[in-house]
């Protein structure tokens, strides 16, 4: 990112003002995605790989309907993204795959507006429950912060998970109709 966004202005939209940033993911995001996975510090690079993997698949097979992207965007920077998709074999369950804001705007309501387009999409879709997965492990522990603030329940902890020492954390949203 080479410019920092006014976080000052970032914070002052309103929940309106969010939603008319998000957009479908282009094409022209996957670099500007790749720096800001990185630069959250929170991923690892394989899984800065399984992210890219994601974005590949949408982008390079726009008719599939296995991962929804969309990005949201302030005056021409990629703030943050997230990537859902309706869980194979089950009746309006969706996974959020991933939720990720740029460090420069955290607080600043780019998360929970990602978070709340994501929640009127799967709606749409005919979805009632989101599934988050996310680590135990202490770099996590903003990310688990952020799901309980934005109504996620804790469903399951599975010790030990992705390796020694780092279990996995289930988040879940019973999605109401509005």
């Amino acid at each position: 990112m080479d410019v920092l966004p006014n976080i000052a202005a970032v914070k002052s939209r309103t929940i309106l003002d969010h939603q008319l940033c998000i957009r479908p993911l282009r094409g022209d995001d996957r670099e500007a995605l790749r720096r800001l996975l990185i630069e959250t510090q929170v991923f690892t690079l394989d899984e800065v790989d399984i992210a890219l993997e994601l974005i590949d698949v949408v982008l390079d097979r726009p008719d599939q309907k296995d991962y929804i992207i969309s990005t949201y965007e302030d005056d021409g920077e990629v703030l943050g993204y997230y990537c859902i998709g309706p869980t194979p074999a089950t009746d309006g369950t969706f996974d959020l795959y991933w939720i990720a804001v740029h460090p420069s705007v955290h607080g600043s309501g780019v998360g929970g507006a990602l978070d709340r387009h994501a929640e009127q999409l799967i709606r749409s879709l005919g979805g009632r429950l989101v599934i988050a997965e996310t680590s135990s492990g202490p770099r996590y522990e903003g990310t688990r912060r952020f799901y309980l603030r934005h109504g996620y329940a804790e469903l399951a902890r599975i010790p030990d998970y992705y390796r020694p020492g780092d279990g996995l954390v289930v988040y879940g949203k019973y999605l109401h109709s509005l």
